[in-house]
């Protein structure tokens, strides 16, 4: 029989929680199930990964094999890390020492990604005032150029009423 750990959906529409099982590989998703080795909920910010590690090893050291969803979540709670430093025959000191450079990392990096998201939250920000503003310069320049034209219509316009005047002037006096 072959033994997957994969995800088995529950909750309701709309509204998903998996549980991770370790079921045979050809029974249904929703199906028959060995046992249930954790809970996945993708809802909540961070999302949620509760795991029983040591029924997560056994299974693991008896074969089966884990989907690729059920690979990620276990490389992000650092099992897959501790397995692999348990086959290489590490000491108990020194896993948890590895562990904690890791969750270390996880962090800084978790960090950095916060940091980045803010930056270009701020530059958007920033281009968008200066879109603004940029556009606020462009109405007030074309505002400018209407009126300028305005005024010389209007003086030339003055002069023309003059010159039409002093044109019936002169023929009233002829």
């Amino acid at each position: 029989m072959a033994v997957k750990l994969r995800l088995r959906r529950m909750g309701k529409k709309k509204q998903p929680i998996y549980k991770v099982v370790a079921a045979d590989s050809r029974s249904p998703r929703d199906g028959k199930f060995l046992e249930a080795v954790g809970l996945y909920n993708p809802l909540t910010n961070p999302h949620t990964i509760d795991l029983k590690e040591d029924r997560v090893f056994y299974w693991l050291n008896n074969g089966a094999q884990p989907t690729d969803t059920v690979k990620s979540l276990l490389r992000q709670k650092g099992i897959t890390l501790k397995k692999d430093l348990l086959k290489k025959g590490f000491s108990e000191e020194k896993i948890q020492e590895e562990l904690n450079k890791w969750e270390k990392i996880k962090e800084a990096s978790g960090k950095k990604s916060t940091d980045r998201k803010k930056a270009s939250e701020k530059s958007e920000q920033e281009t968008k005032t200066e879109a603004e503003v940029s556009s606020e310069d462009t109405t007030n320049t074309d505002n400018i150029s209407q009126k300028e034209p305005d005024k010389e219509n209007i003086e030339n316009s003055t002069a023309e009423v003059k010159g039409a005047a002093s044109d019936e002037n002169t023929s009233k006096e002829d």
